[in-house]
């Protein structure tokens, strides 16, 4: 079987197709220990390689954490809390944090030694951030925080879970975000594994915030900076998982082009029909060209451009889910009975492919934001 060896984007700088290539080496002597190799892409840097040099980071931005991502992902063994661990959680710290913030948190996430949660998602806010209902309020110089989250990645392995919350403004009256650090052993804090079809590492969990006290400094950044700052986390995570997604699907595809180049059923192998090949290539164009998008998104994203890193990063990771659904589909029909079997590792695919397509904010959602966002369409919801 041929290797899926990294390839790079016309975006991609000597150093990036420089790290491309040493991120897929080390995916392709990855001995199946999620957990190792955690710590080894920590001690080679590549955890942190977004992060600030003057915390232990590499510098980079999410251009080169997205490439770390997809590159592991296209070997087989994607690490998920990528996305939420230096990318929100890093970035979120890194822009907004204090000082002291800054050094306790980003040496260690950077490495990899600490882990940290994301808890946005509720039972009844699905992907309208307006809506959640978890409080925080002041008791003196402390924060009281109550509430429920729901799909909440690796709480479990996780030394705290960056929360958003809400308080009430002042000046208005109004609930507005804010995010605060909740190291998992607070008092208060509960999480509870929600069983999943799902074949993955990462396991997903139900957060329980009974009046868990913290003090004044587990508020990240300003008070009264809302949304702005739970933005600053949320571009970087659709960013990432488009890197997710096109890291799976090419992965599939590898795997179908060489079963379709050296499976024989008559007198050639499978890949000579056109009734194989074309929706192969199909796929891998698509493939292609939504990491164009996500090059693109990143790049706005790391040039400092929130506003048009939020329309495209919505637009890659459409882009890339729909390609890596496609993409997985084919490769598990392309090796018929094969595509089923664990010996091939595709048929798991077919639901962690669905993954990108719904989370972390549904394609419809994506939908309204391109419609009223960009085509100045009256906003339906």
């Amino acid at each position: 079987m041929t290797t899926n060896t990294a390839h790079h984007t016309p975006t991609d700088t000597p150093e990036r197709a420089d790290l491309r290539a040493a991120v897929a080496a080390l995916g392709q002597s990855h001995s199946g220990d999620i957990d190792e190799l955690w710590k080894e892409a920590g001690k080679l840097g590549y955890l942190g390689v977004n992060l600030p040099e003057e915390y232990g980071g590499g510098g980079g931005g999410i251009a080169e954490l997205s490439i770390v991502l997809e590159e592991l992902g296209a070997a087989g063994c994607p690490l998920l809390l990528l996305v939420v661990s230096p990318a929100i959680c890093g970035t979120v710290i890194a822009r907004f944090g204090t000082e002291e913030q800054k050094r306790r948190w980003l040496p260690g996430l950077a490495d990899g030694s600490v882990r940290m949660a994301f808890g946005i998602t509720e039972p009844d806010a699905g992907s309208n951030s307006h809506r959640i209902t978890t409080t925080a309020r002041r008791d003196g110089d402390d924060w009281v925080l109550t509430g429920r989250k729901v799909f909440i990645t690796g709480v479990d392995t996780a030394d705290a879970t960056l929360i958003v919350g809400r308080t009430e403004d002042a000046r208005t009256g109004k609930l507005k975000p804010c995010l605060f650090i909740v190291p998992r052993e607070t008092p208060g804090f509960e999480y509870h594994h929600i069983p999943m079809e799902l074949a993955a590492d990462e396991r997903q969990f139900e957060l329980v915030l009974d009046d868990v006290r913290l003090p004044a400094d587990a508020l990240v950044g300003d008070e009264d900076a809302g949304l702005l700052q739970l933005f600053a986390g949320l571009n970087p995570e659709r960013i990432m998982t488009a890197a997710f997604a096109l890291g799976m699907g090419r992965f599939a595809l590898a795997k179908a082009v060489d079963y379709a180049r050296t499976r024989q059923v008559w007198k050639e192998p499978i890949g000579a029909h056109q009734a194989i090949a074309h929706p192969l290539a199909q796929a891998h164009i698509e493939l292609e060209l939504a990491r164009l998008m996500t090059a693109k998104a990143a790049y706005l994203y790391d040039s400092g451009d929130d506003a048009g890193a939020g329309e495209a990063a919505n637009m890659a990771k459409y882009a890339a889910a729909e390609a890596a659904v496609k993409a997985v589909d084919q490769s598990v029909h392309t090796l018929g009975g094969n595509g089923l079997s664990t010996e091939y590792g595709l048929a798991r695919l077919i639901t962690a492919a669905r993954v990108a397509r719904i989370a972390p904010v549904s394609r419809e959602m994506i939908l309204n934001f391109v419609s009223h966002q960009t085509l100045g369409l009256p906003k339906s919801y």
